[in-house]
């Protein structure tokens, strides 16, 4: 009878052999992308919240600049001598601010170049209140230029949140363009008291203009905190906001009252647009220290929401390298166990034990079994007579 030979184990080829390592590396490969992709963004939401606060810094700093300024301005129009040690305080606080971060802000020029007008008002006497109200102007609008410059290099414009960026707006933009606007309102009513009537029509134009330029930029700070209120999710913003804003939004009603012409002549009492000044410039300084505190409270919330989420992210990376390598750990070790058979399946067919090549295979029997088969071939035993092929026929 016919007996089947034992199946020899197959190695298994290359390309089994491999593809288990090309699965770890396809799998590797989209990981490490969305991580880096992941890590970048998160990167650069990180400085551009760090850059805002940095302009956040550079605004608190130019607030007592401004109002330094405005009250320098009223002095010299009012032709009454003034001490400059406020503006001067200010200006070198401003200064240390400006060295410390005007270089990442790239202000560091515009500031050079304020100041340098700063420090030439100073040699102006109060004897001519028109020029004076000309060249504090032109200093004040390099002042609320370097306010833009700052929002924009800082990245403030372009904040991606609609409460912050209502609140940098409100504060970098509106704030100081009202108070400014403010005082050339309130200066313009003194000298318009001391010009000829063949300038009235020429001063009631500018009156007119300056008033526009004083309330828009007011009721537009008004909107602002409004819009920042409602669109956060902050408990605190309302409260710490609102209380301020309608101390300001009355002194501005005020102003709007007091600096209204009066019939047809025109008229507007100096006096009490300088109160109704007073007051409002009083509540913008009150207002301003608030809105900056809250937009870097904000900015700092995000900025450790983000350093959470590249911790998450890096833990996640983390894990998944180390389920990788666990991966591979598993396919290494099957890739073991099967060369560890496969070399044990070759020992057991080249053993001594084996039968020779040249030696009939014989079933197994049991030791002892007088049923043992005996070779059909030449093969017999020693000292035996062997059977030839007539030796039947004998």
């Amino acid at each position: 009878m016919t007996v089947p030979a034992p199946q020899a184990r197959r190695r298994p080829s290359a390309a089994g052999r491999v593809l288990p390592l090309l699965l770890l590396v396809v799998l590797l490969a989209p990981l490490a992308l969305l991580f880096a992709q992941s890590w970048r963004l998160t990167g650069d939401d990180r400085d551009l919240a760090a850059r805002e606060r940095l302009g956040v810094q550079y605004l608190r700093a130019l607030a007592p600049v401004t109002d330094a300024l405005v009250d320098a301005q009223s002095a010299a129009v009012a032709a009454r001598p003034a001490s400059g040690a406020a503006l001067t305080r200010a200006v070198e606080a401003a200064a240390s601010v400006d060295a410390r971060v005007g270089g990442e802000l790239r202000s560091q020029e515009r500031w050079a170049g304020l100041r340098a007008k700063i420090e030439a008002l100073g040699d102006r006497g109060p004897a001519d209140p028109e020029a004076a109200f000309a060249a504090y102007g032109e200093v004040t609008d390099l002042l609320l230029a370097l306010h833009r410059k700052v929002r924009e290099t800082s990245g403030l414009v372009r904040d991606p949140r609609s409460d912050s960026f209502f609140l940098q707006d409100a504060a970098g933009r509106d704030l100081p363009e009202a108070v400014v606007a403010t005082g050339r309102l309130a200066d313009l009513t003194v000298l318009a008291a001391r010009r000829a009537a063949a300038d009235r029509d020429r001063t009631t134009g500018e009156l007119a203009a300056l008033r526009v330029a004083a309330l828009a930029p007011a009721g537009d700070l008004v909107a602002d905190l409004r819009a920042a209120v409602d669109s956060s999710a902050s408990t605190d913003l309302g409260p710490n906001v609102l209380t301020p804003l309608d101390t300001y939004q009355r002194a501005v009603e005020a102003l709007a009252a007091h600096s209204a012409p009066a019939g047809r002549s025109g008229v507007v009492d100096p006096a009490q647009v300088a109160g109704a000044r007073l007051n409002a410039q009083a509540a913008a300084r009150l207002l301003q220290p608030v809105i900056l505190g809250e937009l870097d409270a904000l900015l700092a919330e995000r900025a450790d929401g983000l350093d959470r989420d590249r911790r998450l992210t890096v833990a996640a990376g983390v894990l998944a390298v180390l389920l990788c390598g666990a991966l591979g750990a598993v396919w290494l070790a099957a890739a073991r166990r099967a060369r560890r058979r496969a070399a044990e399946g070759r020992r057991e067919q080249e053993g001594p034990d084996a039968p020779a090549a040249d030696t009939p295979w014989q079933p197994p029997t049991r030791d002892g079994d007088p049923r043992q088969l005996q070779p059909a071939g030449p093969v017999g035993e020693p000292g035996r007579a062997q059977w030839g092929p007539f030796d039947a026929a004998r």
